[in-house]
Parts: structure tokens; sequence; C-alpha cells
């Protein structure tokens, strides 16, 4: 079942995209504004709206980590935005200076790309914000574009109707011609990688004014070759298909159409799960929350809708994330929240509330002076409360100590599921990845590992086909899960 949790009607023209990070709902629109929304309760920041384009913004996408935002515009720029203060961190004008219409940053946010009305597109190094490449493909709008889950390339759609694969060179990998009939409207890369010895494959979903969803299996060969076939063709919606998302898994596909509904469906099987018929006008846009069962759709009503997925959560078999967990008042920590997060994740508030719960209150004026966190918590010693914080008192700095200690013993007491230690460091992963040898690792350790391992899977200990590694979004979901329910 999917549910509408609540309407957002900020906007004062078409919503033209929405984008989720883990913490945030970012939403932009014909109005010239962007607007973000904390995820909790759906309340939108002090600092927002955005505003610094001097057009409709067409796209938006938040990086990895969530820190950045970049949009983009009529006004020929992408815009990179801090999350944390709405400032802007970087303008940067496409070649040309013809409007841009479609963004798209890597996984790894090492590379942003841009695509213009005039079918040129512009490869920008995120970190230092310099342009590095360019490449065109003429006589048509470029209105699509998504990385791999890799990072190592990307594909791009046009109004013409193709869909075309690059290299970070912008060499062009392979060209699907007339892949939907008047045009492309929306692709996205499927979050997962498979393959075989032989391939490495990839998923794509793609939309079009033909009113098709089309979801394509592209390989790629170890001897180098590519292939693009297309796998199924979803026609449940009866006008043009105006934008599609995959979930954060990949078990779910959501596309929203001109003719004003909202399409869910089970991705594997190409089957229509549910149709949301909320929406007055054209469906512009829909996006997945990557840390909750959560659909963000948008639309030329001005309004955007943030529907619950309350049952299969994709692919969940059939639990979800409690309700708690993105519908809250945000507000404070109580001491029964905090004792299911584990030590190392409390906050500043979540140590005050330890303190005065062990009757050390006469300490939370010093340690909140001193910003100390869970982490910072675990790691005192004798010295740091003397030298540092300055507690006087032997007894008093004892005990601190003994509690601290408690807490240590009761975290190993609790026992981490095995699945979810990394087989190389042995500890709870913070970001799995998927290896080619099927395994989920820490992506620092894994990626330590085969800069000087020679390629070899740290479990069976045979050469590593490829060394592309994608995120495992569902067992990251699952340690969120288990570490909030302790």
């Amino acid at each position: 079942m999917v549910s509408l949790v609540c309407t957002l009607q900020d906007h004062l023209d078409d919503v033209n995209w929405c984008s989720f990070s883990a913490k945030l709902l970012a939403t932009c629109s014909g109005d010239k504004t962007l607007r973000l929304y904390s995820c909790a309760d759906f309340s939108e920041l002090p600092f927002s709206p955005l505003t610094g384009h001097g057009y409709g913004v067409h796209c938006c996408c938040f990086s990895s980590c969530g820190q950045f935002l970049a949009s983009c515009s009529t006004d020929a720029t992408v815009v990179v935005w801090s999350t944390v203060s709405g400032e802007i961190e970087a303008v940067l004008e496409h070649p040309g200076r013809s409007p841009v219409r479609i963004c798209a940053l890597s996984p790894d946010c090492a590379n942003l790309v841009s695509g213009a009305s005039d079918g040129s597109l512009a490869l920008w190094d995120f970190p230092s914000k310099r342009l590095q490449r360019t490449g065109a493909v003429e006589d048509t709008t470029m209105v699509a574009c998504s990385f791999s889950p890799c990072s190592q390339m990307f594909m791009t759609g046009s109004t013409y109707g193709d869909l075309r694969l690059w290299d970070l060179d912008m060499n062009q990998l392979h060209a699907q011609k007339n892949a939907h009939d008047l045009g492309v409207t929306c692709c996205v890369f499927a979050p997962t990688i498979l393959g075989d010895s032989n391939m490495v494959e990839f998923h794509l979903a793609s939309s079009g004014q033909d009113s098709h969803v089309k979801i394509w299996t592209i390989s790629k060969f170890i001897s180098g070759g590519y292939k693009m076939q297309l796998l199924r063709k979803l026609t449940s919606q009866s006008a043009p298909v105006l934008s599609c998302a995959y979930s954060f898994d990949g078990q779910l596909l959501v596309s929203g159409s001109v003719d004003k509904t909202v399409a869910v469906y089970d991705a594997k099987n190409g089957i229509l799960l549910y149709t949301l018929n909320q929406h007055d006008r054209y469906v512009t846009a829909c996006a997945f929350s990557p840390s909750a069962p959560l659909i963000a759709t948008g639309s030329m009503d001005k309004s955007v809708n943030i529907w619950k997925v309350e049952d299969g959560c994709s692919g969940h078999a059939g639990k979800c994330l409690p309700e708690e967990s993105f519908v809250t008042s945000g507000q404070g920590s109580t001491s029964a929240g905090r004792s299911k997060l584990l030590v190392s994740d409390w906050s500043e508030e979540d140590v005050s509330v330890w303190l005065l719960d062990e009757g050390l209150e006469v300490l939370v004026d010093k340690f909140r002076s001193n910003n100390i966190d869970g982490t910072e918590l675990l790691n005192l010693t004798k010295e740091t409360l003397a030298s540092e914080l300055h507690i006087e008192s032997v007894g008093l700095r004892g005990r601190v100590l003994r509690k601290v200690e408690e807490l240590k013993n009761e975290s190993l007491c609790t026992g981490i599921p095995d699945e979810f230690l990394c087989p190389i460091t042995r500890e709870l992963m913070k970001e799995p990845v998927i290896a080619a040898d099927g395994y989920s690792y820490e992506r620092e350790a894994i990626e330590s590992w085969i800069n000087t391992k020679n390629r070899s899977s740290p479990m069976t200990n045979l050469p590593l086909l490829t060394t592309l590694l994608t995120p495992n979004h569902t067992l990251k979901m699952a340690i969120g899960r288990w570490k909030t329910s302790r």
C-alpha cells in the first residue's frame, strides 16, 4: 500500500524536479527557486528558498554525502549550493552559454555532467569545480542524464529520441537510436551491478514522449565491447511519461506522466503495483528516498506530494521502517531514543542526557562547552579529564571513567550480527559496497585491499573480474534499522 503523507505547496510555478538525500528533500521550479525540506517532518529549512538563478530551474541533485546540492537553469549555469548554510559554493557557466536542461553527479562525487538545449555536454571535476571536457550531439536538446553506479560512465537522453552511453573521456561507447519515439524525457541507472566471468551488467530505466517506460540491460564485456538490449516495456500510463526513478535497492520503479498519474512498478518483473492519482496536472518529477520508504512527486500543479510505501518496502520482505523514523517532531533527544543508538552515534545532547541519568549533572555544562559527543565520550582518559576538561576531583574523574567502561561493556554484550561486519576489518560497516565476488565490504577497506592485494577476493582468493564497486543500499538500510532498534 502507498499512502499520501503530506503535500508541499510552496512553489509559485511548475515543479520541475525532486531529489532526496538521506536527510533532505530538494525541489526546484520554474519560479527560479529551489526549496529544501527536512525529511524528519518535511518542514522547510530556515534558509530556504534558495535564490540565485536568473530563470527557471530544471533539475537538482545531491552529492552522495548530502552536503552539496547542484542545480541547473535556463540561465546557462549550474549552481552548487551548501546544504548546511544555503550559500552558493560555485557557479559553473556552461560552455556556449546555452540553457542547461539537465545535470547529474557521479555516485563517487568526482564528476558532474551538465547538458544543454543545444545538444552540448560539459564534464566538470566536482571537487575543484573545473571544466574537464565537452561533447555534443547535434540538432537536439539534452534532457536526461544518469551516471552508472560505478561512476565510470554516464547515459544521456535527448529530444531526438536517442540514448547515448559515454565514458569519462567523453567517448561515445554506445548509441541507442530511436529509444523512444518523439523523444526521451528521463533516464536513470539502477543502483546495482550484475555480471559473470565475461561481462558486467547494468540496468537502466528510461521514459519518453511515446508514453512508455523502458528497462534496458547494458552489458560491458571484459573484451571491452558494449551491448544494450531492451528488457521490458511498461505501458501502464496513457500519455507521455516525463520522469522515472529507481528505489534505493533497485526493487521498485516509479514514473510520472502527463496523464496526471504516478505509477509504481516491481522493477524486476515489470509489474504495475500502484497507480497514484493525487496530482491535478502533469507529473513532472519523482524521486525515492535513500533512507526511508518514501517517494516524492512533483507536478505542474505547483505541488510536491510525499508518499509512504507501507508494504513491500522496496523488497524488504514486507518489513517497513517505523513511521517515527521519518515523521517526527525532530525536537530534542530522549533517554529512550538515545538508548537505541550505538554510543559512538550519540550527539552532544545524548551525552548530556546520559550524564543526567547517571547523576553527573555537574558535568553537563563542561561536556557541552567541550563538544563531547558519543565518540569523544568513549575515548575519554584520565589525562583528558584532568588536563583538557579540567575536572579537578580525582573521585569524579574515576566515576566518569567507570561509567564509560560500563557503556563499553554494554555495547560488547549486545552483539553485532555477523553480516553487518566487514569481512576485512570485522567492524560494523558504514558504507557497504558489493564487490565482483558478490560479497559486501566497507568501501574504504575493499578499496585499500584492491590497491594492495593484486585484485584478489578477500573471501575466495580468486581474481576479481572487475574492480567496480556498487553501494549496497539494502545492507546499509538494514544496519541502520538494527542500530535504531537497539
